[in-house]
């Protein structure tokens, strides 16, 4: 697996995101190693909270939850999925399957950080990624936050909108994540955020990451990944595992799915689950504060 390497002086001067990565060298799965990247604040001891950023962004996505997690106390740890932000990047989209990169953040958050007591906090593929670990795994997690995703299985249609994406992200020859991202959201970014979500990507050979994703979502029921969707979501919706439904209001992408997390999944029953308001399909850049406001609030009433 040949793979691309975002420079450092790429990353100078985020803004608002002043952590130093931590760095690990995982196995690839095709004989080989990829350093994968996180971020982390709050005491070490705190209860960890594992927040997965999705498609096309990086863990700077939550730059404005992460103060607010941690000043609670919580242990707050950030990745970058492999083929965004500092991790590092397969130069080829057939690298990128949905079955690897469960496996390349479970080997992070398990094997290399130990991670126990968790608890989730995914977007988009964050969500994808995340509860097949969560189902998986069942004995790491504490508590479970949704927030503008899903776990398809190719048994019922996306939505139109999913799909002009899809093609889009396919078709274009410039592929500008941070126009992408400013498409998400319901308030403007500045240059300097744009700019920001656009660092790990110097050019298109280092995009692989980005334009596999939208092809590795389940849209038939025979695709590898539904069966393993499947067994998730039956798990899920039989665990007692507390989870919250925190969905914006505006994203038409995985809207219809807050709804339905919040009826079949046990862990849902009882619990008042936010709408994160004046927030597009990427919350966190919309209204981090309030979603983080909300998980901070959830583990609390949830606490083990």
């Amino acid at each position: 697996m040949q793979t691309l390497r975002t420079p450092d002086e790429r990353f100078l001067a985020l803004p608002d995101f002043p952590y130093t990565p931590g760095y690990s060298d995982i196995d690839d799965g095709d004989g080989g190693r990829l350093r994968v990247a996180w971020v982390q604040d709050g005491p070490d001891d705190g209860e960890p909270v594992l927040m997965l950023h999705g498609e096309p962004s990086w863990s700077f996505l939550y730059r404005k939850m992460i103060p607010i997690l941690a000043g609670a106390g919580f242990r707050v740890v950030c990745p970058d999925l492999v083929g965004f932000g500092r991790s590092d990047k397969p130069t080829r989209v057939e690298d990128h399957t949905y079955a690897r990169h469960v496996e390349w953040m479970r080997t992070l958050a398990f094997d290399v950080l130990d991670l126990r007591g968790v608890t989730l906090v995914g977007q988009d593929w964050g969500g994808l990624i995340g509860l097949r670990l969560a189902a998986e795994h069942p004995d790491r997690f504490a508590r479970i936050v949704v927030a503008n995703t899903g776990l398809p299985t190719g048994d019922f249609p996306m939505p139109d909108i999913w799909w002009q994406f899809r093609n889009a992200i396919q078709t274009v020859d410039d592929l500008d994540v941070g126009r992408w991202v400013q498409a998400g959201c319901a308030h403007p970014m500045s240059d300097e955020v744009r700019a920001a979500y656009d660092a790990p990507f110097p050019d298109d050979s280092y995009c692989a990451g980005p334009r596999a994703m939208p092809l590795l979502v389940p849209t038939t029921p025979e695709d590898p990944a539904s069966a393993a969707n499947r067994a998730a979501w039956a798990a899920l919706s039989a665990s007692d595992t507390p989870m919250l439904v925190a969905f914006s209001d505006s994203d038409p992408i995985t809207g219809a799915m807050a709804p339905i997390f919040a009826r079949e999944m046990r862990g849902a029953a009882g619990i008042d689950h936010p709408t994160i308001r004046e927030a597009g399909h990427f919350l966190q850049e919309d209204a981090g504060e309030d979603l983080a406001r909300a998980v901070v609030e959830f583990c609390r009433r949830r606490s083990c």
